[in-house]
């Protein structure tokens, strides 16, 4: 291929971007992008994205799960598994009716947050918290939570049955639709989840996206995942790793808390707020560790001076990415 075929389809790739960037929602006819000799589909909406491949974390549980040997468990999580499948995008999210043992799981899990999420918790958390009006005695539903998105946002929630397939995902993201399970953790083990669950994803993810700036950032992240290849989704599954679920900013000369995983965790945001793990600037452009829920917490956090810086250098990645490979990597030309 030519450099100018190539720059003709540097150019194709930013009218599509441009194109979402007005469109969040539209079910338009989809694009087609090569990239290393097979054709990636690139959607135009969410109605375009497929949330049924799911990878994991669904009704299948792996040995080391906390339910694994708990059969009425395992038939909750098929059932809410089968639920969110049904649904259909733009029909209300049915209702879970939450047991009293899951009601106690998500209310100890807020008692243990308490104290800890107003002095650790970055502000634009703390701000938005009070719009979702979570309380200890009754779990959230995703309808309710999502239509407080839309008016605070233009952010919607859309059910999943569990770990979807990475572009998939951040494909959900460029559309401003973030995907979230219904199942609860196992009662066994209230402070710990090996996947992201329903206490996860509301009190981790959900008061974030109300923020437009922290949302445009997560956008970023999904527009940037358009089209390109799987070894860049990788790279952009960890990106987003290490920024919406294990995130921390500065605030004067403190550290705070936006990553998911650190706000939904009691042990996490005592290990963040001890010092005990390194910090990092973020950068998109360089590689990033290996991911893992299980080796206990994490050991280095990647830090913004702000949202609206981290999703600057996220433009200028997504940028580059969609240069010729000779060039990639190189900041100017982005």
């Amino acid at each position: 291929m030519s450099l100018k075929a190539m720059y003709q389809g540097i150019k194709r790739r930013r009218e599509v971007l441009v194109a979402l960037s007005s469109n969040s929602s539209g079910p338009t006819p989809a694009a087609k992008q090569q990239v290393s000799g097979s054709t990636v589909k690139i959607p135009r909406g969410i109605l375009e994205v497929d949330n049924g491949k799911v990878l994991g974390f669904g009704a299948e549980l792996s040995e080391d799960h906390p339910g694994f040997h708990d059969d009425s468990y395992k038939l909750r999580r098929v059932m809410l598994a089968n639920q969110a499948k049904s649904h259909r995008i733009g029909e209300p999210i049915p209702p879970v009716e939450y047991s009293d043992a899951e009601v106690a799981v998500w209310a100890a899990v807020c008692r243990e947050l308490h104290t800890l999420l107003p002095r650790h918790a970055c502000k634009q958390y703390l701000r938005a918290l009070p719009k979702f009006n979570f309380t200890p005695d009754r779990v959230p539903q995703l309808q309710e939570l999502s239509d407080v998105l839309q008016s605070s946002s233009g952010w919607s929630i859309r059910p999943v049955a569990g770990l979807m397939h990475p572009r998939d995902f951040l494909a959900g993201l460029a559309f401003k639709t973030f995907h979230s399970t219904q199942y609860m953790r196992h009662p066994s083990r209230p402070s710990y989840t090996p996947e992201p669950d329903v206490v996860h994803e509301l009190i981790g993810h959900v008061p974030m996206l109300a923020d437009p700036d922290f949302g445009a950032m997560v956008q970023a992240i999904g527009q940037a995942s358009l089209g390109v290849d799987d070894k860049q989704i990788w790279h952009l599954t960890k990106v987003y790793w290490y920024t919406v679920e294990f995130g921390v900013v500065r605030e004067g000369g403190e550290i705070k808390a936006f990553g998911a995983g650190i706000l939904s965790s009691f042990g996490e945001l005592q290990h963040m707020a001890a010092g005990g793990a390194e910090l990092v600037e973020f950068d998109p452009f360089s590689p990033q560790p290996k991911m893992s829920y299980k080796d206990g917490y994490q050991r280095r956090y990647y830090v913004l001076d702000s949202f609206e810086s981290g999703t600057a250098k996220l433009r200028q990645y997504a940028t580059s990415i969609r240069l010729p490979e000779e060039l990639r990597g190189d900041a100017s030309v982005a």
